[in-house]
């Protein structure tokens, strides 16, 4: 397939496109700025894809230029096709393809704050992950290599654009960005007509914590720790993602079984317990007491079992390059299959009991409904767009671990609301927990054996893509001198299903707004890097 995508490419954008070199399954193309507009929305009309990323790098040490990136994932060939183009001004810019691809709009607006390229005829310029309290106009781009991490600027009290919406009758409400409970901050602005939501905008980014520009010229072992403190309930995701990109530079193309299937393993029981949570939480917003017991009990199990696997509760430095900490499996197979055993059973009970309950059905039903040309537009991943119809799962389009040899469905909802994307995680529980039998049965008779990192050369670059348990998670990585990172970028699921939750919940009231945002279940921090 990769091969017939090369044909198409240089069938189709000959004139366009300058160099096409491979890594495996990636197809990287180099694009004249000028052209880049018109050979994205190209690639994006004629072929089954996606937008998997879109950044920028600052390649001024061996390139005497920043570029830009856009990767289109085509998920029926397994391929990802990058296309980058130079940009030797970066006040001159890029022409924006948010308008015809409307996933790349957050995309644009984040490499304009931290790198300063502007992209002409963008819709909505605002910044994104720059608040008011950052200096203006003084050339501060934090992902720029002559940025000095260690640099604090001094404050300055710039008032935030929201978009308003006028009309007779129309209110505002903010919420946040401090919010009651433990959660961490995100203003919410709800424009409202009496009771139903007309439009909520979302601003985020109060928590950055600059892991992007931490990782730069470190270590390739330290950064690893880096990527498990992402978001701390996608800590295998995120590490083996990084992992994987990390082995793709080093040609680490072909694992030992053992580690393969442990990976898995530790995928998945990443995948349960963070579903067992959302189902619980849905449960408490509903007020619907006795499910949610029941779920966080079940989730307690689930951590329980965790710590006695690994020895984190949250499968914290299982994962590293080229292999795992240790063989977490062995000796403990009949354990593993006898508390999933135990928790089949229970979840089974209580979902039975939870899609018999007329009054929950009644709230979760056509309550948050993403509709399903609006989850393609803006790419929405995991759960949230298989509820809406969207048939993509990286375990099955670009199989990672052991997923290539194993069996398993794609759970797939066409309603787009609440109800669904609850059953679309039920379902994949149950998944979950047969895909871990199918590894436990294949690796009984294995030993573990992992591989050494060896020196990579520098300016190498790959990706490494794994499904979380919020969906498709994508790292992309490249090295610098003496096996250090050079460039770390990081698109967690959360930063394109923020904008989607943001359509879920128009014309639904805002006492409903808890539930739906808990049915997609977002991270703050995964999405604040």
């Amino acid at each position: 397939m990769t091969d017939k995508l090369i044909d198409f490419l240089q069938n189709n954008l000959s004139a366009q496109i300058s160099q096409i070199e491979v890594n495996g399954s990636e197809i990287y193309a180099e694009v004249a700025p000028e052209c880049i507009f018109e050979t994205c929305c190209f690639i994006y009309k004629n072929i089954d894809c996606s937008l998997l990323s879109l950044f920028a790098n600052d390649e001024r040490a061996f390139a005497q230029c920043f570029r830009v990136y856009y990767a289109f994932a085509v998920n029926k060939a397994s391929t990802v096709v990058i296309f980058r183009t130079k940009v030797a001004d970066p006040s001159t810019g890029l022409a924006s393809i948010s308008a015809e691809i409307p996933a790349a709009a957050l995309a644009e607006r984040e490499i304009t704050d931290m790198f300063g390229i502007v992209f002409k005829g963008h819709p909505d310029a605002r910044e994104l992950v720059i608040h008011g309290n950052w200096p203006e106009g003084e050339g501060l781009h934090p992902l720029r290599k002559d940025f000095d991490k260690s640099t604090k600027p001094d404050f300055t009290d710039r008032k935030q654009s929201f978009l308003h919406i006028e009309g007779t009758g129309v209110f505002e409400i903010p919420v946040g960005p401090v919010h009651a409970g433990i959660i961490e901050p995100g203003h919410f602005r709800f424009s409202v007509a009496g009771e139903p939501i007309i439009n909520l905008e979302a601003k985020l980014y109060f928590v950055h914590k600059g892991i992007e520009k931490l990782a730069e010229n470190q270590s390739f072992e330290k950064v690893l720790f880096l990527s498990e403190r992402i978001s701390g309930d996608e800590t295998v995701s995120n590490s083996l993602a990084y992992c994987l990109a990390l082995e793709k530079l080093a040609g680490m193309n072909e694992l030992q079984e053992k580690v393969n299937y442990t990976r898995t393993i530790l995928c998945e029981l990443e995948r349960i317990y963070n579903h067992i949570g959302d189902i619980a939480g849905i449960c408490i917003d509903v007020a619907y007491s006795f499910a949610a017991y029941q779920m966080n009990l079940m989730r307690r199990w689930c951590m329980i079992l965790n710590e006695e696997i690994t020895g984190s509760r949250y499968l914290r430095s299982s994962i590293k390059p080229g292999g795992v900490r240790r063989d977490f499996i062995k000796g403990k197979e009949k354990h593993l299959l006898s508390a999933l055993k135990k928790l089949e059973t229970e979840f089974k009970e209580t979902m039975d009991i939870i899609r018999s309950n007329s009054l929950l059905i009644d709230r979760v039903e056509n309550t948050g409904v993403l509709k399903h040309d609006i989850a393609v537009d803006l790419n929405a991943v995991g759960p949230a767009g298989r509820s809406a119809g969207m048939d993509r799962d990286v375990r099955r389009d670009f199989p990672y671990a052991a997923y290539s040899g194993l069996k398993f469905n794609v759970s797939l909802h066409n309603n787009g609301d609440v109800n669904c994307r609850m059953n679309v995680k039920a379902e994949e529980l149950m998944e979950s927990i047969s895909i871990i039998r199918q590894c436990v049965d294949n690796m009984t008779q294995l030993e573990l054996k992992n591989e050494a990192l060896q020196k990579i050369s520098p300016y190498c670059c790959g990706f490494g893509i794994t499904e979380s348990p919020r969906g498709e998670n994508c790292h992309w990585l490249m090295s610098g001198e003496n096996n250090t990172v050079f460039r770390y970028k990081i698109r967690t699921p959360s930063f394109y299903n923020w904008p989607v939750l943001c359509h879920a919940v128009n014309g639904n009231i805002v006492p409903d707004f808890p539930l739906i945002n808990k049915s997609f279940n977002l991270s703050y921090s995964g999405n604040d890097l």
